[in-house]
Parts: C-alpha cells; structure tokens; sequence
C-alpha cells in the first residue's frame, strides 16, 4: 500500500482516518455542534454539508477551525466511500484499502468542491471516490496469482536496482543484485520472473484472453467492479436532480409537466401558452442540456 499513499502525506491520512475534535472556546458559534461526525446519517449529511462548505470558505486555512471544519467534512461523508466500496464487495480481502484509497478521493474532492457551481457534493465527490479506487486497482494488480513473498521479493528488486544503477552507472547483474540483497542468484531469478506477473496494462486485456479489446469481449477493468444496476441508478438520480436544480423554473416546469405527470407537449403548451411545436422545441434543448450534463459527470 505505501506506493499507492506516496503523494498523500501521513498528515491527510490521519485527517481521514483520525478525527480533530475542537479545542475548548474554538468551536465556532456558526456551526452546529457535532460530537460524532462519523455517526451523522447519509440524508443528514447532506443537508449539513452545505453550511460546513460555506464556512471552510470563510476561514483562514491551518487555522483549528478550519481543521475542524474540514475534518467534520470528511467525516460526516465517509458513507459516500462506503457506499462506492461496496460495489467492490467481492474484493473483501482487499476493502480496507479500498476504503482508504476512496477516502483520499473523498479528501480531494472536499479540497476541490466549488460551492459557487451549486452541483450537489455527491454528485461531484463519487466520481473522485471511484476514480482513486480505479486507480487503485490499475497500480495494484497482478496479472496471475503470485505468493506475497515474490511480491516483496519484487519491490526489494526494483529498490536494489535503482540503487546499483545509480552506483555502477548501468543496470546491475543477476549476481549483484543476489550480493546486494544477500540471496542466492536463484531466488533473484524467481523475483524477476514474478515480476512478469505484475502489468498493469493487464487490466485492459479482455475478459478471453486477447489484448486491447476493441468492439470484443469487456476487459477487466470493465467487470473489476460488478457494478450493482442499483448503485448506479442512485448515482444517476443524484446527478440528475444536481443538474435540474441548475434549469431555470420554467424549463424545471416543463420537465415535470412531461415526466413527472406524462402530459403531452400539447397540453404543456395549453399551461404555458405556447404551441406544442415550441414545447417540443423546448424539451428537446433541455434534454440535450441534461444530457450534456450526466456525460460531464462520467
């Protein structure tokens, strides 16, 4: 795991992991006051986010209210984490790190998140969560199953040969290495061969065997995680109602009329006045709008 954490500093991890409860007489007055932000519900969550955003805009960074603020943040969300893990369950040996690795997405995206934009934060938080997972998975995996020890065994090899290389001034042999780590030459052979094992354009071999799938069979990478049809109606439903909430009243209006009580563009153009023909102008630079939006969130 520690390749995976190298550009996130021990700091922001025990932020994520780690609450910063306020120091006495330096809680704000304009926050309400939470003793467990980890307990917070999902929908509570939600509707306090907002306020937390509003006054980390406020304040000075590196300040204890700021930390506070932040790390309240990061807590009270970390169901969204949980929430986009658990479509990777049938990795279970592996979802601690899935957990942690979606947790750094979650700290960027709360680092990230504009609130002028007026895009709910889980509509713009999940596609970061998922994005560390994925790359996670690309950094991480192994192209066939290869025991622990050969896997250290490889890391030991790519130090001890960044390390001779430096020092000879070219690529060391099998039997420096071995005098270097203090192996025999056999067991330096059975780590490189190991490290055939690790690729990570693996992940783009298709489900049958073939490389670069185009038009054929998924890759790996596509069926990685078995994405639940549940999870991700919720996750379009909550980019949708973000990007509703950026129409105007009246094109909101319109997409209720149609979808919400099924009327016909006629009968929209009976409530609004206009003709079906200018409904039906209407609606189809909505959708378009809409759609535009959704693919921008993928």
């Amino acid at each position: 795991m520690n390749a995976v954490f190298e550009d996130v500093s021990d700091r922001e991890l025990q932020r994520a992991c780690d609450g910063l409860s306020p120091r006495a007489g330096e809680t704000s007055t304009t926050l309400p006051p939470i003793e467990d932000a980890r307990s917070v519900a999902p929908h509570d969550a939600k509707a306090l986010s907002p306020l937390f955003f509003d006054r980390l805009g406020e304040l000075e960074e590196g300040t204890p209210e700021y930390q506070y603020t932040r790390n309240t943040l990061i807590e009270m969300n970390l169901s969204l984490v949980r929430y986009v893990a658990s479509r990777y369950r049938s990795h279970g040996d592996q979802l601690e790190d899935i957990v942690q690795v979606g947790t750094i997405g979650l700290i960027k995206a709360i680092d990230r998140f504009d609130r002028s934009r007026r895009t709910e934060f889980a509509a713009f938080a999940i596609p970061h969560i998922l994005g560390e997972i994925k790359r996670f998975f690309r950094d991480t995996s192994w192209a066939v199953h290869v025991p622990r020890r050969l896997q250290e065994l490889r890391a030991d090899l790519t130090r001890a040969t960044e390390e001779l290389s430096t020092l000879l001034d070219r690529e060391p042999t099998v039997k420096e290495l071995a005098g270097h780590l203090q192996l025999t030459e056999e067991e330096i052979i059975e780590g490189i061969t190991a490290s055939n094992g690790y690729s990570a354009i693996s992940l783009n071999v298709s489900c049958d065997g073939d490389a670069a799938p185009e038009g054929g069979g998924p890759s790996f990478a596509d069926v990685l995680a078995a994405a639940d049809p549940a999870t991700e109606y919720v996750e379009d439903r909550c980019t949708l109602t973000a990007l509703l909430k950026l129409l105007s009243d009246r094109d909101r209006l319109i997409i209720q009329l149609r979808f919400g009580q099924e009327m016909t563009q006629a009968q929209i153009g009976a409530v609004l006045g206009v003709s079906q023909m200018h409904v039906s102008r209407l609606l189809a630079r909505i959708i378009k709008q809409l759609r535009k939006g959704m693919l921008g969130q993928k």
